[in-house]
């Protein structure tokens, strides 16, 4: 499929999913296009999460900042792990807050919001993450093979190829997306070869263990436009010569 006709159909798969939404209430926002849906019961997918074996064994997450996984990100922390969340858009240096859990000077509710990390967390360079037990995903849809996508900016699979490349991401790394049900898609969710897919999707009746699992090996520098190389730095420094 050409890239096109790609970005087309994964629309499609995500207005199908917003509308969806949107019918039912079943979000917090105003206006969910355009966003990972902020779910209601984000919370109860959070605690579904929490008691999963691969969760209990986690001692370092990267999180993404969304307001959906909020209540996992706190959950992480009350626990004790380590939680490390992209600087928006990957747009520095050191590109990843590092939540410590024995270093917060505010309780975790407030330290996981994404403007509260950015006043009081560190930032850390790729090469200072410790490897990574679990990954959480925000989705606008996903299937029951683990195809997923966000969005449509992309920043998630390219952190992904980035700590794949810094070695930080091993078979044994669980992704997961929490998410509500009717994110849950039985239409088909297009994929390119750098889209990450999920190894669990947990709605807040429900745990899936999915399949089809996909994870790029590294950076494809053949789909990144060289404005993009430029605005993250991290990429830019590992770019081929």
């Amino acid at each position: 499929m050409a890239a096109s006709s790609l970005d087309r159909a994964k629309q499609a798969v995500r207005t199908q999913v917003w509308d969806a939404l949107t019918a039912a209430h079943a979000v917090h926002d105003a206006s969910v296009h355009g966003r990972i849906p902020h779910f209601k019961g984000a919370e109860e997918a959070a605690t579904r999460l929490a008691a999963l074996p691969a969760w209990r064994r986690a001692s370092f997450v990267k999180a993404v900042p969304d307001k959906a996984q909020l209540p996992v990100r706190v959950r992480a922390l009350e626990e004790g792990k380590t939680v490390y969340m992209a600087v928006p858009k990957l747009a520095a240096q050191k590109p990843f807050y590092l939540l410590d859990p024995a270093a917060l000077t505010v309780p975790p509710a407030e330290a996981a919001v994404g403007r509260t990390a950015a006043a009081i967390a560190p930032t850390v360079e790729v090469d200072a993450l410790r490897p990574l037990d679990l990954i959480v995903l925000g989705s606008v849809a996903v299937n029951r093979d683990g195809a997923r996508v966000g969005k449509g900016a992309g920043y998630s699979d390219i952190e992904f190829a980035l700590l794949t490349e810094a070695g930080l991401v091993s078979p044994e790394t669980i992704v997961v997306t929490t998410v509500h049900a009717l994110q849950v898609t039985d239409t088909p969710v297009p994929t390119a070869g750098h889209d990450v897919s999920v190894d669990l999707i947990v709605t807040p009746d429900e745990t899936l263990v999915c399949t089809g699992s996909h994870r790029p090996s590294g950076i494809d520098w053949a789909v990144l436009a060289a404005e993009k190389i430029a605005e993250i730095p991290a990429l830019a420094a590992r770019r081929p010569a």
